[in-house]
C-alpha cells in the first residue's frame, strides 16, 4: 500500500531535471531488448510484468506473434523503480499500488518523489519535511530517489536505438558531457 502525501513545492527545491524544451517525447519509444537493458532486468521479467499488466508499455503493445512492444521514457523509469523495489524485498501486490501511484504522476512530477519502505508499506514523499518525519516515525529503512533513477536512464537512454510510435524520423539530440566522456573512454 501507498500511503499518499499532498504534492508539494517546497522553498530551495532542487531545478527540475527536464527544462521544457528537453522532456522526453512521448511518442518516442524503446522495444523490449533496450527496456530490459537500460532498466536492468531480464526479458521474461519485462514480458511477465507487461502480461499481468503490472508495467504495460504505453507506446504500443504487442499484437500477436512477431509484433514489438515500445516502451516509453516513463514506462522503462517505472520498470527501473519496480526492479529496485523487488531487490529490497517488496512484495509485488504492494509494488502494483506503488506502480498505479506513478502511473498517474506527469514526468517533471516523478522527479520530485522518493519512495520508502519499509519492507511492507511504501510512502511517497514529495518534500525534505515528508522524509524527516517518516523517519522520525521509524517507519522509513530504504529509499529510492526516483530522480536518480530518471538521471541514470537519462545518461544511458541515448545509446540505444529509438523509434517513433509515428514512424516519423528522431531528431537526433546533443550528447551530453557524460556520454561524451563515456565514447572518449571507450575510444581510447
Amino acid at each position: 500500500m501507498v500511503e499518499e502525501r499532498p504534492f508539494e513545492v517546497a522553498a530551495g527545491e532542487q531545478g527540475e531535471l527536464f527544462p521544457d524544451a528537453s522532456l522526453p517525447d512521448e511518442l518516442v519509444g524503446y522495444r523490449g531488448p533496450a527496456a530490459c537493458q537500460i532498466a536492468g532486468i531480464t526479458y521474461r521479467q519485462l514480458d511477465y510484468w507487461a502480461r499481468t499488466k503490472l508495467v504495460a508499455p504505453s507506446i504500443r503493445t504487442a499484437h500477436g506473434s512477431g509484433s514489438q512492444r515500445l516502451y516509453s521514457f516513463k514506462d522503462i523509469l517505472v520498470l527501473k523503480v519496480v526492479k529496485r523495489l523487488l531487490d529490497t524485498g517488496v512484495s509485488l501486490q504492494n509494488i502494483r499500488v506503488a506502480v498505479e501511484h506513478l502511473r498517474a504522476r506527469g514526468v517533471r512530477d516523478l522527479a520530485k518523489v522518493t519512495l520508502f519502505s519499509d519492507g511492507t508499506t511504501v510512502y511517497e514523499c514529495t518534500s525534505p519535511e515528508e522524509i524527516v518525519d517518516l523517519l522520525q516515525g521509524g517507519q522509513g529503512v530504504f529509499g529510492i530517489a526516483v530522480s536518480g533513477a530518471m538521471q541514470e536512464i537519462s545518461g544511458t537512454i541515448h545509446e540505444f536505438p529509438a523509434e517513433r510510435a509515428d514512424g516519423g524520423e528522431i531528431e537526433s539530440a546533443q550528447p551530453d558531457e557524460l556520454t561524451l566522456r563515456r565514447n572518449a573512454r571507450r575510444t581510447g
